[in-house]
Parts: structure tokens; C-alpha cells; sequence
């Protein structure tokens, strides 16, 4: 076993590799940019090395500052986590070079399955089933359109390098082929370099079902059964759980010997995914669709019902040692149930999200575990990657662990960044979920019905309560009584004390006090109408049931004078803090309505910023590379004043 690896991650991951080298004992290296100074995957390694500036091209993505971070520590293998360079096989090949084991698979099964064309193919010859689409790499727009139409619409565009959704492209209309293809290749060529596409045939309402296999290098392959993955917003998984209710014994089994089979294939060795495609009125109909080449996110809820710490076999394998266990020794027991914590804001798209958290609470203990690379005090900010962590349930069964999940999510606070906790814990009460009738498609049907778009009055009762409290007199003696928050006032019937509020995203109120309060420096209980409302505080935040509100002081006079600055324009605003990438336009500039003017990107997220009418810019307030925070102010363009406004 080696005595010091280094963990090329950061993050959640990051603290959940070190936990497991150190029930090892195991040194652990972190490595860190200085964005995360002082994170926590920082504090809790037992060393760790600076790699460079903020953005991950400088420092996470920098295979010479981590081969140098690895020979200062004397660190004898690496760890990639996910993300990043995990399934870069120039890394793999780099750290061999450098007389390092890379904790993972070979180079070149990184980079076959790492060519979704390649992957197929591979996968096909060893008699894993493929879903029906083109063949061969390097097709011509013409040759693509040819292979959809002997496939029949609907298809599906994928490009073949990549992943994450991005460039897929769903085409029932074959009349829209050749745009489409053209979109999806744009798409492609910006996200990865390469816009080679295949397609394939489209299966509606599809599940996702992926097999985890373990393999070492004696030619030990093994799989830990399925996670069920359907559950998912734009292409990314959002809940995962283990086993499926989709699946009976003798499909789990098929299922598993094929994902063997593709492990096989490519002379896979360590940890791996291979996914699958499943029609949900036939599951015995399944079809590969890709294999990851790493931990994935959601290995939790494989590692609460097998018994077994996937971290802990990717380092004995990758030191050499044979799996101990056989096919038949690997049983599931119970439930689990994972659920992904993102900086994001429903009620406003699920834009991206940041702050300093200033109150964190996440549950641990009867049945529930949080991998998380939270503390309080962590800056998010919208260079990386928006997960902040996982909350897991396990349970004797699945009713048990959607109900402790539920509750977990529940208690879990994070305020000073807002997150996707209630959205999550909702979508989990949904009937359908609750009766495990699954599909790719059911998020971004129900997602309205999901989302939490009003503040309810006892949001504004509470933030009322906690200025009411700071009002109060402290200590004993006399008081004055003008000083006193009760209404009084000369020769006049009380008049009730009332606060200016906004909560972020939404018009400002003006609230009185009406119920009963308690205000504690963590909790502020309000009654309204005989119901007792507890909530989580911190600063201007409010937390309750996985929601959480930021709710400030509104000044109306202070508003009316920048409305009065800004008579006859408008105002453009940052919809989420991130990093301006692109201006398009400069002061004086004439333009029309709906014309893009500038583009912020924020955790992986890019977002046009348009002319909301035809006009004139009147102030442009960033420039490329300008880092805004959300709601400030981008530009302001005044309106045409032509009786006949043109608005987008």
C-alpha cells in the first residue's frame, strides 16, 4: 500500500478520499488554488500545496503543477477524484512518466472510452447491447442526416467526446436536421474541441440505470449492481438511488454481466460506470450508452447497500492487490438514496448561486451520511463547479430512505448561499417518485410545480421580528421612552411599527408585526394565526425545511433617487454572480430590442444579457473579465423616444 497519495480534486470529493486514506493510514496531499486557501479539503488533509491562481487552467487543470505538487510531497500515487483531469488520459499517461500510479484505469481504456463512436463499437463486438444509430467516426453533416433518417425520427445528436448533455440535440422534425446538426457541432467544437457527432435512435421517456464494476489486475472483474439515475434537470442527475425498482433479479444479473463485459472490452481496471439506456415499458430492452472512467458523484448509495468503500478498493487495486471478493459474494441490502446540494437558485432559473456561508448544519447519523466539503465561512464563489455536496439515506428499504432523506434535507441548513435543499426535498414527496414510476423526462415536466416562487408572510414576520429585536432596549435602568419600538407617538393613537423589506428576487414590501416572537442569535420563532413558524437565521437570511430567503432593509427614498438617476432608461443587472466573458457593445451604441450585449458566465454556466428595447447604451459599467456580483449593475440603455418603442 503507498504511504502518501496525493488527491488532484478539491471540494466534497476531496475531503471524501481523505477521509478514507486516513481510516487507512494513508498520508494525504491536498492541492489547492488560491481560491480555496481555506477550504476545508485544505485543513483536513495532512498536507497540502499550493498550485497556482484561481482559475482551474492555472491550477486544477495543471497536470505540471500537480506532477510538481506530487514529487515535493514525495507522493506516490494520485488521486483524481472526478471532474478535472479524472478521465484525461494525457494525465493518466503523465503521472506513469512520472513514476506515479494514477488511482484509475489504463490511459488507453481512459481514451477508448472516452470516444463515444470508439466506446460503441468496442462495447458492440463484445456482445453488449448498443442503442440503434450511426456507425463509423468522422461523419460528414450529409452522411449524419442519412443515418437519422434510416434510424427514423425522433434521434438523438451526441457529440462524441464529452459529456454532461452538452451538444446533445433531441430532433423529431427531420425537416430541422441539418440546422440542428450544425448547432450541435457549434456546441461541441466550444465545449470540448472536437465536433465529431453521432446519432442515435430516441427512446421516450427513457431510464437511466448505470452498473458499478470493480476490477483489478489479475483479471478480476466484478459488478455492485445498479444505481437508478433518471432523476435528472437538463441532462444532469440530480437524484440517484440504489438498487432499481425498475429492475427484477434476472434483468439485474443481464444487466450486470454486460457491463462486465464492456469493463472487459477496454481492459478496464480499478472503479467504473458503465450506463445505460432503458426503455421503462420494457426493461429487458436495455442499451449502452456510455462508460465513465472514474468515481462517479452518486458511488454513496453503492457503497451503503453493498457494505463495501469504493475509495478504499480503487487504492488497493490501483497498489496491485486482487479483488477478495467474487461475483457471488456481493449482495445489496436495504435502500439508499442520494440527493445533490447546489449552489443554485430555483425561483430565479437555477442560476448559478454564491456567498459566504454563514450557518451550516448538515445532518449526519441514523441512517443519513453528507459528503460535503462545506464550513461555515467557505466563500462559493462561480469558478468551479456549483455542487457543495451530497446528502445520503439509507434504509431497510425504499419508502424508509425517502422519508429520512426527505427529513435530512430538511434540516439541512446552508445560509449565505442559496441552494436547490427544498427544491430537492419536494421533487422527493412528488407522487410519482414516491411510486418509483421514473423517467429522463419527469423534472423538467414537474419543475414548475416544484419550485417555490412566493415568500410566505412568515418569512417577512420573522426578518420583521429580528429588526424588532434589535430595537429593544438592553440592560437595566431607565429607558427612553422614545427609544421604545411600541408606536407611541405625541398627542395620537399608537401607530404599529412597520419595516421596508425585499426579499432577493422579488418587489419590495413594507411588513408590520402582527404575530408572537422569539429571537434567539441562531433561530427566530414567530405565531401567526395560532401556528408557530421556527427558523434558521444568520445576518439578513432566513432558513426553514431546506428554503432559505435573504431578506434585507429596503430604503424606498434611496430607491425613488435611482429611479430619479435613471429616469428613462433601464437598468441591466447581473442575474448571478460570476465573471463578464463577453461586451459586445460600447457606450453610444444604438441598439434593438432583444440584441445581445453582453454574456456572464458563473460554475460552467453562460447567460446572455439582452436589450430588454431598442435604445441607446448610456452606461456600460464592466468589461471583459470584470467579476460582478448578482444584481449589480451591467449597463443601462436609454429607450428610444420614437412614440413606438420596439421591446423584446
Amino acid at each position: 500500500m503507498f504511504d502518501t497519495v496525493l488527491v488532484a480534486n478539491r471540494g466534497e470529493i476531496a475531503v471524501r478520499v481523505v477521509r478514507t486514506l486516513r481510516s487507512m493510514g494513508v498520508r494525504s496531499v491536498a492541492v489547492f488554488s488560491d481560491a480555496d486557501a481555506d477550504a476545508r479539503h485544505v485543513r483536513e488533509a495532512d498536507e497540502a500545496v499550493r498550485i497556482g491562481p484561481a482559475p482551474a487552467a492555472e491550477s486544477y487543470l495543471s497536470v505540471e503543477r500537480l506532477l510538481e505538487a506530487a514529487a515535493r510531497t514525495g507522493a506516490q500515487a494520485v488521486h483524481p477524484g472526478y471532474g478535472f483531469l479524472a478521465e484525461n488520459a494525457g494525465f493518466a499517461r503523465a503521472c506513469e512518466e512520472a513514476g506515479l500510479v494514477f488511482i484509475g484505469p489504463p490511459a488507453d481504456a481512459i481514451a477508448l472510452m472516452g470516444d463515444k463512436i470508439r466506446a460503441k463499437e468496442t462495447v458492440k463486438a463484445a456482445g453488449v447491447p448498443v442503442v440503434p444509430g450511426s456507425s463509423g467516426s468522422g461523419l460528414t453533416d450529409a452522411q449524419l442526416v442519412d443515418a437519422a433518417r434510416e434510424i427514423g425520427t425522433p434521434v438523438l445528436l451526441k457529440p462524441s467526446a464529452g459529456g454532461g448533455g452538452k451538444g446533445m440535440r433531441l430532433v423529431r422534425d427531420a425537416a430541422v436536421l441539418a440546422d440542428e446538426i450544425a448547432a450541435a457541432r457549434r456546441e461541441a467544437r466550444a465545449s470540448f474541441g472536437d465536433d465529431t457527432l453521432l446519432v442515435e435512435r430516441w427512446i421516450d421517456r427513457p431510464r437511466h440505470i448505470e452498473i458499478q464494476v470493480l476490477a483489478d489486475g489479475h483479471g478480476n472483474v466484478v459488478h455492485l449492481g445498479e444505481r437508478e439515475c433518471s432523476l435528472q434537470r437538463r441532462h444532469q442527475k440530480v437524484i440517484e438511488e440504489a438498487p432499481s425498482v425498475l429492475l427484477d433479479e434476472a434483468t439485474r444479473a443481464a444487466m450486470g454481466e454486460a457491463a462486465v463485459q464492456a469493463a472487459r472490452s477496454c481492459g478496464y481496471r480499478g472503479a467504473g460506470t458503465v450506463e445505460f439506456i432503458v426503455p421503462g415499458n420494457d426493461p429487458s430492452s436495455y442499451y449502452f450508452m456510455e462508460m465513465n472512467t472514474r468515481l462517479q458523484v452518486e458511488h454513496p448509495v453503492t457503497e451503503l447497500v453493498t457494505g463495501l468503500d469504493l475509495v478504499e478498493w480503487q487504492l488497493r487495486v490501483a497498489a496491485g492487490e486482487e479483488l477478495g471478493f467474487a461475483q457471488r459474494d456481493v449482495r445489496l441490502t436495504g435502500h439508499a438514496i442520494e440527493a445533490r446540494l447546489c449552489a443554485e437558485d430555483p425561483a430565479r432559473g437555477f442560476l448559478p448561486s454564491g456567498g459566504t456561508v454563514l450557518r451550516l448544519h448538515e445532518p449526519e447519523g441514523d441512517g443519513v451520511r453528507t459528503d460535503s466539503g462545506l464550513s461555515e465561512g467557505t466563500e462559493v464563489g462561480s469558478l468551479y463547479d456549483p455542487m457543495l455536496s451530497k446528502v445520503i439515506a439509507y434504509g431497510p428499504d425504499r419508502a424508509t430512505a425517502l422519508r429520512k432523506l426527505r427529513a435530512a434535507l430538511a434540516r439541512t441548513v446552508t445560509l449565505g448561499v442559496q441552494t436547490n435543499a427544498g427544491f430537492l426535498r419536494r421533487l422527493l414527496a412528488h407522487p410519482a417518485v414516491v411510486a418509483g414510476e421514473l423517467d429522463t423526462g419527469l423534472v423538467e415536466r414537474e419543475v414548475d410545480g416544484l419550485v417555490s416562487l412566493d415568500v410566505p408572510e412568515e418569512v417577512y414576520e420573522a426578518a420583521a421580528a429580528v429588526r424588532l429585536d434589535a430595537l429593544r432596549p438592553r440592560g437595566d435602568g431607565w429607558t427612553d421612552p422614545f427609544s421604545v419600538p411600541n408606536g407611541w407617538r405625541m398627542g395620537g393613537e399608537p401607530k404599529p411599527v412597520a419595516f421596508h423589506l425585499r426579499a432577493t428576487g422579488h418587489e419590495p414590501v413594507t411588513h408590520t408585526p402582527r404575530g408572537t416572537h422569539t429571537v434567539t442569535e441562531d433561530h427566530v420563532s414567530v405565531t401567526l394565526d395560532g401556528v408557530r413558524h421556527t427558523f434558521h437565521r444568520g445576518a439578513d437570511w432566513l432558513g426553514r425545511d431546506g428554503d432559505a430567503w435573504q431578506v434585507r432593509d429596503h430604503d424606498p427614498v434611496a430607491a425613488s433617487l435611482t429611479g430619479a438617476a435613471h429616469a428613462g432608461a433601464d437598468s441591466l443587472t447581473a442575474p448571478m454572480p460570476g465573471t463578464v466573458t463577453v461586451v459586445k457593445v460600447a457606450v453610444g451604441d444604438e441598439v434593438s430590442a432583444g440584441q445581445s450585449l453582453l454574456v456572464v458566465e458563473a460554475m460552467k454556466m453562460e447567460h446572455v444579457i439582452s436589450a430588454p428595447h431598442a435604445g441607446t447604451v448610456a452606461e456600460l459599467d464592466v468589461a471583459p473579465g470584470t467579476t460582478v456580483a448578482m444584481d449589480q449593475v451591467l449597463a443601462v440603455i436609454a429607450p428610444t423616444d420614437d412614440g413606438e418603442q420596439e421591446t423584446a
